[in-house]
């Protein structure tokens, strides 16, 4: 059985143009719901994908931070040329710490980072997440028990050496938080597992923006794009970038 794999995608809806980011081991899925709720209020969404992801686990481990960096870059680039000269950005988990970077790399209208981690979690921690990850891929393959276990043997064998460089990322755009003065709304879910939550304190507190706010969102988990609160936080977020200072 293949697994139907999701595909960045770019939605149409009027000049006002949104990046949505994914997150680490992530695709355009975890965005998506979310873009096509602002195309039909009339916003423009592009969600591409980082280097090794939406595709085998396989290919995950020989891809980095730059190579995602230049991904979301290409992104930015991608929604300029198709003749949009503002952008509001919203992101989760990883894509929240890149929404941030991109914060104090190019002009941004708007930052929306959700769930994104400011402490750094040990290599050991982040290789079980890839395990978990890869494991999860192959089930959905419709891979049988044995298959997987030989796969993943395999896969173990070939450690992903870019963790460091995740870590750095991570700590660089911590310190960097206080050069962003674009309008920013920081979005936690309350029973996020898998970051440290006080890191969306830290990006309040820290963020220079005359306009932020921040919302805890009591119900939901770390995928907070897909979780029960879903709807309120379409809603949320388009009231944020409707409050946004837009020329068009």
């Amino acid at each position: 059985m293949k697994i139907a794999v999701p595909k960045p995608f770019t939605f149409k809806g009027g000049k006002r143009a949104v990046l949505l980011l994914h997150g680490f081991t992530g695709n355009s899925a975890d965005v998506r719901m979310l873009g096509r709720f602002l195309e039909k209020k009339g916003y423009t969404c592009h969600a591409p994908h980082y280097k090794g992801h939406g595709v085998p686990p396989e290919e995950l481990v020989h891809t980095g931070p730059e190579d995602w960096w230049q991904d979301v870059i290409n992104g930015y680039n991608y929604i300029k040329n198709l003749g949009h000269e503002e952008i509001a950005v919203g992101g989760l988990s990883l894509g929240g710490v890149f929404s941030l970077k991109l914060g104090y790399t190019v002009p941004i209208k708007g930052i929306i980072p959700m769930c994104a981690p400011m402490y750094i979690k040990s290599e050991e921690v982040m290789y079980q997440g890839i395990l978990d990850y890869a494991r999860e891929y192959k089930v959905r393959e419709g891979k049988n028990e044995e298959q997987i276990k030989l796969e993943m043997n395999e896969f173990a064998k070939t450690p992903m050496k870019t963790l460091k460089a995740l870590q750095s990322l991570i700590s660089e755009v911590r310190s960097h938080v206080d050069m962003i003065y674009a309008p920013t709304f920081v979005v936690q879910a309350r029973h996020d597992k898998m970051i440290n939550t006080d890191s969306a304190n830290i990006i309040y507190n820290e963020v220079e923006s005359v306009k932020k706010d921040i919302k805890w969102y009591e119900e939901s988990g770390h995928v907070i794009t897909l979780d029960k609160e879903r709807d309120q936080l379409h809603e949320d977020i388009y009231a944020f970038l409707e409050k946004l200072d837009w020329q068009n």
